[in-house]
Parts: C-alpha cells; structure tokens; sequence
C-alpha cells in the first residue's frame, strides 16, 4: 500500500525541455539585445530551459552531439555557421529532436529559404510553435553541411573575412574581399560523374545547394527549388576565355538566364568531383578544407526544423 501511495505522488505533470545554443558575436551580436525577449518566449511555452552561449568555433556541434538527445526541443542561434554546427551534432549523434533557427548572422541564406523572420523575436516564436518541415541535408565526405559545398572563385571570402569587418560591413564586406579576387581568376581540370554521367572540363567555381539563396542572392541557384526533394542543385562555371564571358557570367547567375555554353547546371543525388591537386572547399561559409576527391551526396529528409 505504501508503494501504491508513493507511486501517486510522484508528478504527473513534467516541463518540456528546450537547449538553447547560440553565438553571441554573430552579425552584429544583435543577438544581445534580443537575448531577454527570445527567453521569454521559450519560458512562456512553459519549456525548462538550458542556454549555452558559443565561445569558440565548433562549440555548437559538440554541445548539441553531447546534449541534445535528453531535450524535446534545441535551438540555435547565430549565422549559417552556427547552424551547420548544430545540425552536424544533430546528424553526428542521431537524435531526431526537432530543431529550431532563430537568425542572426551577416547573410542567413538558409533561414531565407526557410522564410524565417529576419527579426529574431518573431523567429524565436516560430521555433516554439512552428511546424516541424523535414528538410534534405548534405554529405560532404566525412562532413555534413546544411544548404552549400562550393568551390573555387570567392568560396573563401566568408572564411577569410575579418569577423568585425563583417559586423560593421554586412554583405558589403564580401563583396569587398572579393572585388580584390576578379584580377586572378583560377581554373581548375575536375572530373564531375553524376547519375551515370561524366563532365570533364576547366571550371572557376561550382556550387552544390540546397537553398534558394546564396550569398544573399535571391533565385541564384535556380528555379522551383525544394528543400526536401532528395536532389541538390548542381551549378558549374566554366573558365571563361575573356572579360566579357566572365561578365557574362556573373549575369547569368543573377539574372538566372543560364548560358549551357558557359556552365552547367543540373539535379542530382549524388555526385563526385576529383581534381589532380587539393582544391579548397567552402561548407555553409565555413572552411571545408582541401580535397582532391569529394564524395556528396543528399541526406533525403535527415533533419527536422521549425518553419
């Protein structure tokens, strides 16, 4: 009877549990000045809450891998770096918690093509209430990234720019760091194979997405995108042979109104890409390192997040 007793008295209602990680210093740490709001709303949803701020790079990841499978609900919070770092956690450890985004970096081009609130108390609401949106992540070799893996002319502009530069310039401290690039443009001889098919060719850059937005760019990686269609969006450019292809270019991009003589573009699941020499890799912004061989290939539906 005692145990019978006891057995009543333990709680019958328990908190929901949310951890919640962010950068503080990303974009222009506006995150500072939204931090009480964005708390309050978790706390109002009646979530017990856990709260990390980042202090180093990669702290992200390794948070929510370690910690992320005793919650119902983690949120991160900073810029597409951020991001990638928790959704690689999420991957790394195989939880399959739900995951909300709250913005706050220089360019947020994920968050875009989620159609996330550029303010971040409004975003914080979505991440409570929203609705879970299964969503197609990527393989890069050993690595995951959330929406690009790209190669080539201003891949390494976002890894090489000055963080406070960023915080004061925004997007124009990019485009700064790479105006210095247009006068050494670099070709690389890739082997491309995908769905059977081989492209062998000089290339200044390529892109493998799975976003509606790059660099802030609306509809750069082409037209009726979906993020959980199990297919990136493939965009090769070729090494143009004077000023006016490379212009050419730059506006086909754009604009979208894509030149098959200077580029290809197609959808794939899967692809591989081999030089004879490293060539240096951009994931989600972040430094991928340098590969002669990258296998990448499309996690169908891997990560589910709030919209």
């Amino acid at each position: 009877m005692a145990e019978s007793m006891g057995a009543l008295a333990l709680p019958l209602y328990m908190k929901k549990k949310l951890l919640f990680v962010y950068n503080p210093k990303a974009g222009k740490e506006k995150i500072r000045g939204n931090l009480a709001d964005v708390l309050e709303i978790f706390a109002r949803e009646d979530y017990e809450l856990t709260v990390v701020p980042t202090r180093r790079k990669d702290e992200a990841r390794e948070v929510v891998r370690d910690r992320g499978e005793g919650y119902d609900l983690v949120v991160c919070s900073g810029g597409d770096g951020t991001l990638d770092e928790a959704v690689t956690g999420m991957i790394q450890s195989g939880i399959s918690t739900p995951l909300g985004y709250i913005p706050a970096g220089s360019t947020n081009d994920f968050g875009e093509s989620l159609g996330l609130s550029k303010n971040m108390v409004q975003a914080a609401e979505t991440a409570v209430t929203g609705k879970d949106f299964l969503c197609d992540m990527g393989q890069f070799n050993e690595d995951v990234f959330v929406y690009i893996a790209a190669f080539g002319l201003f891949t390494d502009v976002s890894y090489e720019t000055d963080q406070a530069m960023k915080n004061v310039l925004g997007h124009m401290a990019y485009i700064l760091e790479g105006m210095k690039r247009l006068s050494n443009v670099k070709s690389f001889p890739l082997k491309v194979t995908h769905d059977g098919e081989v492209i062998e060719d000089e290339f200044i850059f390529g892109m493998i997405t799975n976003s509606r937005s790059v660099g802030g760019f609306k509809n750069i990686t082409g037209k009726n995108v979906e993020l959980d269609d199990g297919l990136f969006e493939v965009t090769l450019i070729k090494m143009p042979t004077n000023p006016v292809e490379l212009s050419n270019i730059m506006g086909a991009l754009l604009n979208r109104d894509i030149d098959s003589e200077l580029m290809y573009c197609f959808r794939a699941r899967e692809l591989t890409v081999e030089s004879p020499e490293p060539i240096a890799w951009t994931l989600d912004g972040e430094n991928g390192g340098a590969h002669e061989r990258a296998v990448i290939k499309n996690l169908h539906q891997s990560v589910s997040i709030r919209a």
